[in-house]
């Protein structure tokens, strides 16, 4: 069941080609995150032909040696949202949040610039 939330610091989107899986795909596994934010559970990954590039959530990689499955369909896409805007909240994930804008875009929102909405 989704929830409302008030975006209290805007987000603007990191990577404008969002790498795009689908399940049962194979990527080439990258690094772990490793950023002093603290983005913890996500990987790396390349398709196999580099086509695509950008962070999944380890949740969804059955890994294997240098190669990963994907377990899911996942999009990277983020959400641009600006400070007082409201979003729809389907997912949270890793310290983000898969979300739907009033105007009904989806993408990746950091949870730590959302705040519940009042009931």
């Amino acid at each position: 069941m989704s929830q409302t939330y008030k975006v209290m610091i805007q987000h603007r989107i990191n990577y404008p080609t969002p790498i795009e899986l689908t399940q049962g795909q194979t990527v080439i596994l990258g690094r772990v995150d490793d950023d002093p934010d603290g983005w913890r559970n996500w990987r790396y990954c390349y398709t196999l032909d580099h086509s695509m590039e950008g962070w999944v959530p380890e949740q969804i990689i059955q890994a294997k040696d240098k190669e990963g499955i994907i377990t899911e369909n996942y999009s990277a896409k983020e959400l641009d949202v600006n400070e007082g805007d409201t979003v729809e909240l389907l997912q949270e994930l890793n310290g983000w949040g898969w979300c739907m804008s009033t105007n009904r875009e989806y993408g990746w929102v950091p949870m730590r610039n959302l705040q519940l909405a009042s009931q």
